[in-house]
């Protein structure tokens, strides 16, 4: 069965082709040779890759766009390629960078790799047959300078090169020989897997800042393999809000993909929060909804904004693909327990979770509640602690207490670790036992 007799998502009844599906999703910021593409797309499996960089210990929620995007075409049949950039990352991209990068040290720029390899698992099933995960270094680690100079360098114009906007907007602040040759390595990287007959990647996707790397393969590859040679490139949008604030960024920091650094619940949390005017474009970006869910979602957030479904099914899709069922679960369970103040049935891990970064304080012995308020800051006084729990505001992990002689002990602590204390509606604090 060819390819073009696939069906993809339907749109009023139409059937809506890869590209197409891509297009409308607004996962296409620039395509090159689109007609020939949108044909082979069609008739014929590709192979495409993208590359990722090992510039951190994990990736981030904005890796998760081009990964979805490999996903998609995955499913639709064709073969990809998650290439980790294990020689590329150690002299770094300038794309979009203003200033120079910082060099890592190599063992370190390993161990990140691997622990892009060991995410990248948890979202593609890789079999070597249509899915591939592979390391630049295999390859660049094993080319000499004298070879670099002469067998690619010289299909590099300084001219062509001084004309890519990632080296032009780095003139005026200036730009290191190494990273000035960076697109020359990822360059190779296409030509590469081209050649290789057990791959033949013909296609390179990336995002709207990898176009002047993605043309310079594109180049390359028919420069040695001929004019004639059939090779393409996609490039996404940068993901941005509609406020103009960056994607991704909390107060806490980075959203990544690693549970140990961003939790199930606070990436719930971080799309949850999403603004109506972003909701339907991220549902689009990261989720595997069809036209008509994504429409009827759409739908109710103009009709009933006030329900947050939009919202609420964007942070379930992505907690449960980033973190599967059961981190949804947890997240949702934690939200709900914080919403609603009955935080009792909440695990000392569930209690990390929800609390992370509360500001907490350490205690060995067992201490009266009005001296714990007064400890943690939630009372200036004991007269003051004393009203606040006459008066009913003040809570133990989800209960209220009124007796103003009761006492913190760890005994009737969360498993033993955690006392959560509140006051009012909002006001938490947290103690350690140790």
């Amino acid at each position: 069965m060819l390819l073009k007799d696939v069906c993809f998502l339907k749109l009023g009844g139409e059937i809506m082709k890869l590209l197409e599906e891509l297009k409308w999703r607004g996962l296409v910021y620039d395509i090159i040779n689109e007609e020939e593409l949108a044909k082979r797309l069609e008739e014929k499996t590709i192979t495409l890759y993208c590359g990722f960089d090992p510039t951190a210990d994990s990736l981030h929620i904005g890796s998760l766009l081009p990964i979805v995007t490999l996903m998609r075409f995955h499913k639709a049949g064709h073969r990809i390629i998650a290439l980790t950039g294990g020689a590329t990352g150690m002299i770094g991209d300038p794309s979009g960078k203003t200033n120079e990068r910082q060099l890592n040290e190599i063992e370190t720029i390993r161990s990140w790799g691997d622990a892009f390899k060991r995410q990248f698992s948890r979202f593609i099933e890789f079999d070597n047959k249509t899915a591939f995960s592979l390391d630049n270094y295999d390859w660049l680690s094993k080319i000499t300078i004298l070879e670099l100079w002469r067998d690619f360098g010289k299909h590099f114009g300084i001219n062509y090169m001084l004309a890519k906007d990632s080296v032009k907007s780095r003139l005026e602040n200036g730009i290191s020989y190494s990273e000035f040759s960076y697109m020359i390595m990822q360059s190779i990287d296409f030509l590469k897997m081209h050649q290789d007959s057990k791959l033949n990647c013909d296609m390179q996707i990336g995002g709207q800042d990898q176009w002047g790397n993605i043309t310079a393969g594109m180049e390359l590859i028919r420069k040695i393999e001929g004019n004639d040679t059939k090779v393409y490139g996609l490039t996404m949008p940068l993901i941005t809000k509609t406020d103009g604030t960056k994607f991704g960024k909390t107060e806490s920091g980075s959203i990544w993909l690693d549970g140990a650094k961003t939790s199930p619940y606070q990436m719930y949390q971080f799309f949850i929060n999403t603004p109506d005017a972003d909701a339907i474009k991220f549902l689009k970006y990261f989720t595997f909804l069809t036209v008509d869910e994504i429409m009827e979602l759409e739908e109710r957030l103009v009709n009933a904004p006030h329900l947050r479904t939009a919202q609420k099914t964007l942070a379930r899709e992505v907690v449960r693909l980033v973190h599967g069922e059961e981190g949804y679960i947890k997240a949702v369970k934690v939200s709900e327990a914080l919403f609603s103040g009955d935080i009792g049935g909440l695990s000392a891990e569930e209690i990390e979770m929800g609390f992370e970064g509360l500001q907490s304080e350490e205690i060995a012995i067992d201490i009266p509640l009005v001296d714990a308020l007064i400890l943690v800051r939630a009372a200036s006084s004991k007269r003051e602690a004393r009203e606040f729990i006459a008066n009913g505001a003040v809570f133990v992990n989800g209960n209220p207490v009124k007796d103003s002689s009761s006492m913190i002990t760890k005994a009737h602590a969360i498993e033993g670790r955690f006392t959560i204390l509140r006051r009012g509606k909002k006001n938490y604090f947290m103690i350690r036992h140790l």
